[in-house]
């Protein structure tokens, strides 16, 4: 079997698998959404690419002097679409192939996949319009292959990242440092004149003989690095080779008064300490809340009076919303031992719901930068934080009755993505939409200050009634115990 044979058969495996799964039909309702974003982002890249035409003048390489801006947004659309080969190659690596064989073929599968072809719905409206301008057959031709070449280069540079950022987090903010580098002239000297000359440099570099060999020899030698890269750290995991011993345990014993549910407490504390999936997405959520609140606090980007109580509610549900999309996933790897005793769930349940309400402290410390800076109001923090844990932590809750998918506790880069079933996608956009909805209905209605103080009480009625609707949703799940049990059998790695 040559290679080419050995790369069809595990495409077609590939999608076998995924038909095969127990999470298929769950599945095809976040592929629905995802075509459907795909269709959005599209028309919105055949918008940009005609203005970007419509700014270059009849000449070539206007697209490549704006492909650094362009990689950076492809680079963290990538997060929600593209996965490690590692998530491939996993089933495959005691078989009797070489061990780089099964790492090369879906390398390959990266640079084809249809996100990467997603990018011709700018770079084809730009070039059409460019060349009908008379830019030039043989120049249009040559940026535009040149600006897909940069977006499948810019899919293997997001495979090296992702794979050390699987790893420790703060690798995220190296990536980013890597994408500044095209900006260097920006960063020395900002104005406008600046700013024109570098667009003028990466254009001219566009029309020059050098932008394809450049790219197409950038391509190859990053792909025998990933090759020798993606199997080096996927190997490593499962083997377990960097298993080490814990050095000290935290007793956390002013728990103990609060009997079972201290217990449980104790358990959500460190699991989000020790176990990487769980410490990763709080980490990547606090980084994001940082991130949002110091544009706020230090920038004039967002001073409008929809933006910043935008990201003011934002920033307080990302936290809960992040942590909580997988709600039950980690405890789906024990759930058999939480059923032993009757009611366990609900006591799990309350210090769940304590510890996330508690760490909305984090983000509330975190923002308040921007209330010095007069852009949050005391009275708009306390009633964000009070909706959200309230009303968001009461809605996304409810995914307890309806997620069954067991989540690897320690596996990054070897664990695939995990697909939601209709329920759960409703229940998530109305844990992120429901306060901007009240909050747009309560300023038309009954004005800003009032609008706040009935968020306060809202959130706060919730709050004191968690042990009504906490045992409403211990009842769901017990009729729903079977199946969910099942579901997590299933999906245990």
């Amino acid at each position: 079997m040559n290679r080419l044979q050995l790369y069809r058969l595990l495409r077609a495996n590939n999608r076998l698998s995924t038909r095969r799964s127990p999470l298929f039909e769950q599945s095809k309702w976040a592929k629905a959404l995802v075509f459907f974003g795909g269709a959005v982002f599209a028309l919105y890249l055949i918008i940009y690419g005609i203005l970007i035409a419509m700014s270059a003048d009849g000449y070539a390489g206007m697209m490549v002097s704006m492909m650094p801006m362009i990689l950076v947004f492809d680079y963290l659309f990538r997060f929600i679409f593209q996965t490690t080969p590692g998530v491939m190659v996993k089933p495959y690596i005691l078989q009797p192939i070489s061990r780089y064989t099964a790492i090369e073929c879906f390398l390959i599968s990266s640079h084809l996949s249809g996100y990467n072809f997603l990018w011709l719905a700018m770079f084809l409206p730009y070039s059409i319009i460019i060349l009908i301008a008379d830019a030039g057959f043989w120049a249009v031709l040559t940026e535009l292959i040149g600006c897909q070449l940069f977006i499948m280069l810019n899919s293997q540079v997001y495979l090296f990242f992702r794979t050390l950022i699987n790893r420790n987090v703060l690798w995220f903010i190296a990536s980013m440092m890597f994408y500044l580098i095209p900006f260097w002239p920006l960063l020395m000297k900002f104005d406008t004149d600046t700013f024109a000359k570098m667009l003028d440099l990466y254009a001219a570099f566009g029309r020059s003989g050098w932008l394809l060999p450049v790219l197409i020899v950038s391509i190859v030698a990053l792909f025998f690095i990933n090759r020798s890269f993606q199997f080096r750290y996927v190997y490593e995991e499962i083997s377990k080779k960097k298993e080490r011993a814990l050095k000290h345990i935290s007793q956390f014993g002013f728990l103990n008064r609060f009997g079972l549910i201290g217990e449980y407490l104790k358990i959500e504390i460190k699991s989000n300490m020790r176990n990487r999936a769980m410490r990763t997405r709080c980490i990547m959520s606090l980084a994001m809340i940082i991130v949002f609140s110091s544009l706020t606090a230090y920038t004039d980007i967002y001073n409008s009076t929809f933006m910043t109580n935008f990201w003011c509610i934002y920033c307080f549900a990302l936290f809960s919303v992040t942590s909580l999309t997988k709600f039950m996933g980690q405890e789906g790897n024990y759930i058999d031992l939480l059923m032993v005793h009757e009611e366990n769930i609900i006591a799990l349940l309350k210090a769940k719901f304590w510890f996330y309400t508690i760490a909305l402290l984090i983000p509330f410390f975190i923002m308040l930068p921007a209330v010095f800076k007069g852009k949050f109001t005391w009275l708009m923090m306390l009633a964000y934080m009070s909706i959200a844990a309230g009303l968001v932590h009461f809605i996304i809750f409810q995914l307890a009755v309806y997620n069954k998918q067991t989540i690897p506790l320690q596996l990054k880069v070897t664990n695939g993505s995990n697909f939601e079933n209709g329920w759960q996608i409703v229940i998530e956009m109305l844990a992120l939409c429901s306060p901007g909805i009240i909050v747009s209905t309560g300023f038309v209605l009954v004005g800003e200050t009032l609008t706040y103080i009935l968020m306060i009480l809202l959130g706060l009625a919730f709050v004191i009634a968690h042990p009504f609707w906490i045992r409403n949703i211990y009842q769901r799940m017990m009729q729903r115990r079977y199946e969910n049990l099942e579901g997590f059998h299933s999906t245990r790695q």
